[in-house]
């Protein structure tokens, strides 16, 4: 998460100079800012620990329920109101990622449900990261700025739980540093300024609904890059979920045109 979070947030920096983006201003970003920040580094410490103790499928399950907590949240919180199509499309989206994962829910030890446990905090958690965003100013910010904030914040947070994970450095090999520059150049800095532009533009239910793509594509890029088996469950899953994507963001259409 420090590595990530530096990495990334100087690149976003930089960018941010370059084109001469304004970041210090008095703008009544800074407390919703700071809180956006510790939820977003709250999120990624119970997934990485949750990791240790239950699967990937499991973790991935528990972490995308996160669109059924902005739907309660942006119910009650920011006037996006709950209709039957919208719920029934959310869990049309969200049986496909049971689907895909169906065969792989086993308990991988008498721990993980512990894990579970974390990584379902996480994904309550990156709930109340999106409400934050939607529910304040930051949602007239830039979409650099408020990553800015989730960045530097999350990186200072993590800061005194460094001595509790173990090595600073541990398991170096250029596949794991590949990785990490993957997630600071690209996951960081490219697309979470897509997603916080996207969410200042867009209902924050219909918008954090497409998170259920997440599992699905990585189960089949498993198949075509890792040589992962593909079975007909997956295209079965995927159909549920565009179909839920389909009728969540139709409501949502239909909810902005009124």
């Amino acid at each position: 998460v420090l590595v990530r979070s530096a990495l990334g947030g100087l690149l976003v920096y930089l960018w941010c100079r370059w084109r001469k983006i304004v970041l210090f201003e008095r703008d009544g970003t800074l407390l919703p800012g700071i809180a956006a920040g510790i939820l977003f580094g709250a999120e990624f410490v119970l997934i990485f620990i949750g990791l240790e103790y239950t699967s990937v499928a499991r973790a991935t399950l528990m972490i995308n329920t996160m669109p059924f907590f902005v739907l309660l949240g942006g119910h009650f919180l920011l006037g996006e109101r709950i209709t039957l199509l919208k719920l029934c499309g959310l869990v049309l989206a969200f049986s496909g990622v049971i689907v895909i994962f169906s065969d792989r829910l086993s308990l991988p030890g008498p721990e993980a449900i512990k894990g579970d446990l974390l990584c379902l905090g996480a994904g309550i958690l990156w709930a109340a990261t999106v409400l934050v965003i939607k529910g304040t100013r930051l949602t007239q910010t830039g979409a650099e700025k408020t990553l800015l904030y989730q960045l530097v914040v999350s990186a200072l947070f993590v800061v005194p739980l460094v001595p509790l994970s173990g090595p600073l450095l541990r398991d170096v090999s250029l596949l794991a540093t590949a990785a990490v520059a993957y997630q600071a150049i690209f996951v960081v800095a490219f697309t979470y300024v897509l997603w916080f532009w996207l969410m200042r533009n867009y209902p924050a239910s219909g918008l954090s609904s497409f998170a259920f793509l997440t599992p699905a594509f990585g189960v089949i890029l498993g198949g075509l890059l890792l040589d992962e088996p593909l079975s007909w469950l997956v295209f079965v899953a995927l159909g549920l979920i565009v179909t839920g994507l389909y009728l969540v963001n139709r409501t949502a259409r239909h909810l902005s045109s009124d």
